[in-house]
């Protein structure tokens, strides 16, 4: 009787089961079927392949404009959207894979580098009727000085965060308290990446160097390398994205960062601020652009356009907390925003800045391996034997050592000579 109960149960649990199953997969099924369906109903005409930073479009979270879906919705165009990670990735997918794109969201000196090598191809302005509404600051750019290439996006500068429960407020002022060695306990922080960290590095030689210009020498990097190992001693470490757990967990007292990643640093910690460097900072500048091996171009221009609708960048530049060179978004942005100093510096403070410029490959690869040292204990050493590398103390070096031989090769002979008149005496006794 048992043995019956038990194959019942079990014959019920079965079908449960399956139920269950069914029940979901249908679910899953159906679920699938509105998605295709959804797609379908749109009837999409064609397509746009857009490669971009992460997290650098609004994506519709927490009542955000989703503005890839809004493309789609308005377009019938599908958008096939993929992210890269650094400025290098994306040039070596462009020159060494076969992935084609037909926007690309590149910095102000990898546009330079692009145009120059002929990897961009020419955008028809007749197509981007938008394009008014872009700021005249931030046309003729050096990157692209005839405004044929690009279509500015998104900007930004480099500024300072630190914590006014470690640091008094009020007392930082510039890059150069990143090597104050009253903050050292506080936790000083730096660019893990070379030209950032090499910019600030110039800017505090003396004589000063400039970081936005179009060449350097290797003289140039190795005195901001030298300035670089001065700040060792000060030093905690250096940093990328982990600068957010550093500075918002209270790790860390002060770092330089970009002036929206600062803002959402402040958000998540009320005893955070900030500084506009007194010397000046970078102001960089990503921009749209169409690659050479585009396949959808009119397709291409169409999206372009569509980011520089007022709303759209309005939407996009508040997700991502850095400033739009669109004027017609500025009326659609909260008052709180506008009023940032982080997100809309005044005018005399951008007249101060610069931009990083397109250099040649050899100085550019010279500037990484320096870098690369100036963050290993082997650079300190180098670095201080070639500061005491001076001619004059060579000469008095050198000078004393000969003395000292010379003062040598008396002192034997003279012992020679008494040695041997010695042994003429006692040979006659």
């Amino acid at each position: 009787m048992k043995r019956c109960i038990s194959m019942l149960l079990a014959l019920l649990m079965l079908g449960c089961f399956l139920s269950l199953s069914a029940c979901s997969s249908s679910s899953s099924d159906n679920a699938d079927a509105e998605e295709d369906g959804e797609e379908a109903s749109r009837g999409y005409q064609g397509e746009v392949n857009v490669y971009n930073w992460g997290e650098y479009i609004s994506p519709g979270d927490d009542g955000t404009v989703d503005v890839i879906d809004e493309f789609e919705k308005q377009y019938h165009i599908k958008v096939n959207y993929t992210n890269f990670e650094t400025n290098e990735e994306l040039y070596n997918v462009l020159t060494n894979s076969n992935s084609t794109y037909d926007v690309i969201i590149p910095s102000d000196y990898m546009v330079a580098r692009l145009r120059e090598e002929g990897l961009l191809e020419k955008i028809d302005f007749s197509n981007i009727p938008n394009y008014k509404y872009i700021d005249e600051r931030f046309k003729n750019m050096a990157y692209d000085p005839d405004n044929e290439y690009s279509v500015p996006y998104t900007w930004g500068f480099v500024a300072i965060g630190y914590n006014t429960e470690m640091i008094e407020e009020g007392s930082v002022t510039g890059f150069k308290d990143l090597w104050n060695a009253d903050y050292k306990d506080d936790g000083i922080l730096m660019f893990n990446n070379s030209r950032d960290a090499m910019a600030i590095a110039m800017q505090l030689c003396d004589p000063p160097i400039d970081p936005g210009s179009t060449s350097f020498t290797r003289d140039d990097i190795d005195r901001a390398t030298d300035k670089l190992i001065e700040q060792k001693s000060v030093l905690k470490k250096y940093v990328m994205d982990q600068v957010f757990t550093e500075m918002e967990g209270n790790q860390s007292g002060i770092a330089p960062y970009y002036a929206g990643d600062i803002m959402t640093m402040m958000d998540n910690n009320d005893a955070l601020t900030y500084c506009l460097p007194e010397e000046g900072s970078n102001l960089f500048n990503d921009a749209m652009c169409i690659p050479a091996t585009c396949k959808n171009k009119e397709n291409a221009e169409l999206f372009i356009n569509f980011m520089c609708e007022p709303e759209i960048a309005a939407a996009n530049a508040e997700y991502i907390c850095y400033g739009t060179p669109n004027t017609g978004a500025l009326e659609y942005l909260d008052e709180e925003i506008l009023e940032s100093e982080l997100f809309n510096p005044p005018d005399e403070y951008l007249d101060k800045c610069y931009a990083f410029s397109n250099i040649d490959d050899d100085i550019y690869a010279y500037m990484q391996k320096r870098f690369v040292e100036a963050c290993s204990a082997s650079a300190e050493v180098s670095s201080i034997e070639k500061k005491t590398v001076n001619p004059t103390a060579v000469w008095a070096v050198g000078a004393i050592l000969l003395a000292i031989i010379l003062a040598t090769i008396v002192i034997i002979v003279l012992d020679i000579r008494k040695a041997v008149r010695n042994r003429g005496r006692i040979n006659k006794l």
